[in-house]
């Protein structure tokens, strides 16, 4: 699909951790698919996980001097106008040696600038928000363009008046194996991966991209205490800087006879496929895939998360009966004890929540981005664009 001035041309920002980079890819991937031969690239810094997901995925990475908005700045919050300022000009030069058309933003605070430099090059930009509540760098970039995507319906209400009314929910972009994940005819495969013996029931326990310790700490206890049971195995995301010493616990206290740790989940359909259960952090794509896949869960929101939002999006599960929220200070393997015991004796429960959760439009977000991103680009495609 090429224009007079060239090939379709797009540069997406998106950093920071997975729930971020991931989306990005999958709308870089749908557009690729209705653009042959588009030009993708990404804006992003040299602290996140883009360093390595974006050149892993094909797509060349162009990093900015960009700061994290949080707290964590201290004093140096003040220099936040300055970094991002400084930061915009270098993203426009990215977007205007590109020659691109559209710019994405996917959050995270490595998307702000690429936004801010669509903005100075008088380009149009979309800005997608994937957490039930708006970050801090989309309720910056939302202020410079007219486009916003949200994941969630709910986040409306969090939104200035003026971005609340003209913004579309589109959904979480997945990638494709999870989007189109079929549980039932993978499930063998699955049980297989992951040596689940006969008869038993799978937890997983997933802390997100870098694991999560409250999660690994419960699940080794859980270990511990179900260390003679034969109905159970339980799968332990630990990231890969827990993950020796994750094993080590396990092999000390027993734990390992119902138990794996693995340091990186790299076939998310292969898991969810074989889970019965998954305990996991309440990122918004978490959430979005197991809204999608329709596998029950026990939600463990990051206590710290800016503005509680992942409070907020595990109520998108549990407020349907789809999963059960827990509070990050309550979990304990004993108290995982209580809740998953019952669950796992009463399969029609188990069906029930999974039945809950309403998928949405998250299977084909990645496809609703491009084509608003096609259309910004002046590539209006056939496909629907959601409400």
């Amino acid at each position: 699909m090429d224009t007079p001035y060239g090939p379709l041309s797009v540069v997406i920002g998106a950093g920071g951790t997975g729930g971020h980079i991931y989306p990005g890819l999958a709308v870089a991937d749908a557009i690729k698919r209705a653009a042959p031969g588009a030009v993708i690239s990404f804006i992003g810094t040299e602290r996140g996980l883009e360093t390595r997901l974006v050149p892993d995925a094909g797509y060349r990475l162009h990093t900015v001097d960009m700061i994290p908005f949080d707290r964590s700045l201290g004093s140096r919050r003040f220099l936040l106008p300055a970094d991002l300022l400084r930061s915009g000009v270098q993203a426009r030069r990215v977007i205007e040696a590109q020659r691109a058309q559209v710019v994405i933003g996917m959050g995270g605070y490595p998307s702000a600038p690429a936004v801010l430099g669509a903005r100075m090059a008088g380009l149009p930009a979309l800005v997608h928000e994937s957490n039930a509540v708006p970050g801090r760098a989309n309720r910056f970039a939302s202020a410079l363009t007219p486009h916003v995507a949200l994941a969630f319906d709910q986040t409306r209400p969090h939104l200035a008046n003026r971005a609340a009314t003209r913004a579309r929910t589109v959904g979480m972009p997945l990638v494709g194996a999870v989007a189109g994940l079929d549980r039932a005819l993978l499930r063998d495969t699955a049980r297989a991966a992951f040596a689940i013996p006969d008869g038993a029931r799978m937890v997983l326990f997933n802390g997100g991209s870098l694991g999560a310790a409250r999660l690994t700490e419960a699940a080794v206890r859980l270990a511990s205490l179900w260390r003679d049971r034969h109905d159970v195995h339980l799968v332990i995301k630990t990231g890969p800087q827990a993950l020796a010493a994750t094993r080590a616990r396990l092999a000390a206290e027993g734990g390992d006879r119902v138990a794996t740790a693995v340091d990186y989940l790299d076939r998310m359909d292969l898991a969810y496929a074989a889970a019965d259960l998954v305990v996991c952090r309440a990122g918004s794509a978490t959430v979005a895939e197991l809204a999608t896949v329709g596998v029950p869960a026990i939600l463990v929101p990051y206590p710290h998360a800016p503005h509680d939002h992942q409070t907020h999006n595990a109520r998108v599960l549990s407020d349907k009966g789809a999963g059960l929220l827990l509070p990050d200070e309550k979990t304990t393997g004993e108290r995982l004890a209580e809740l998953i015991g019952p669950l796992l004796l009463d399969p029609r429960q188990l069906a029930a929540m999974g039945s809950a959760a309403e998928p949405g439009t998250h299977a084909v977000a990645a496809e609703l981005m491009a084509s608003w991103a096609l259309e910004l680009a002046g590539r209006p495609t056939t496909a629907p664009l959601a409400a």
